[in-house]
C-alpha cells in the first residue's frame, strides 16, 4: 500500500478516535492489532481488548489527539507527530504534550502502534 494511503487511513483513525467512534477506528486496524495502553501501561491485543480499553478510559478521561506531521521510514513504518491533550470531564487539563505514534501495517491495516515520548 502506498504511503499516501497509510496517511489517509491514519487521518480516518484519529478522526474516529476523537469522535469516540470505536467501530470506525477499529475498522482501520488489523484484527490482531497490538496497541499500547497509554493510560495504565502495558499493551492490548485485538479489537475486543482495544474496545474495552477505550471504553474504560473514556469513562474517566477525555483525550484528544491531533496529528501534525507524518513521515515514513525505509521499512514502511509511519511516524506521526501528534499533539495530545487529556482532560477530565470537569474540564481540567491533565496533560498537554507532543508525542510520536509509530505505526506498522499489515494488509493495509494498522498492525501495531508504539508511543514515543519527545
Amino acid at each position: 500500500m502506498a504511503d499516501f494511503d497509510h496517511r489517509l487511513l491514519l487521518i480516518a483513525a484519529y478522526a474516529a478516535f476523537n469522535a469516540r467512534a470505536i467501530e470506525a477506528a477499529l475498522a482501520t486496524m488489523h484484527p490482531d492489532v497490538d496497541w499500547p495502553n497509554g493510560w495504565k501501561g502495558g499493551r492490548v491485543v485485538g479489537h475486543e481488548a482495544i474496545r474495552a480499553y477505550w471504553t474504560e478510559q473514556w469513562t474517566e478521561l477525555n483525550p484528544h489527539v491531533e496529528p501534525l506531521r507524518c513521515t515514513t521510514d525505509d521499512e514502511g513504518r509511519v511516524t506521526v507527530d501528534v499533539h495530545q491533550v487529556v482532560s477530565d470531564y470537569a474540564g481540567h487539563i491533565l496533560s498537554d504534550e507532543q508525542l510520536q505514534h509509530v505505526y506498522e501495517f499489515d494488509n493495509g491495516l494498522i498492525k501495531r502502534m508504539t508511543i514515543r515520548l519527545l
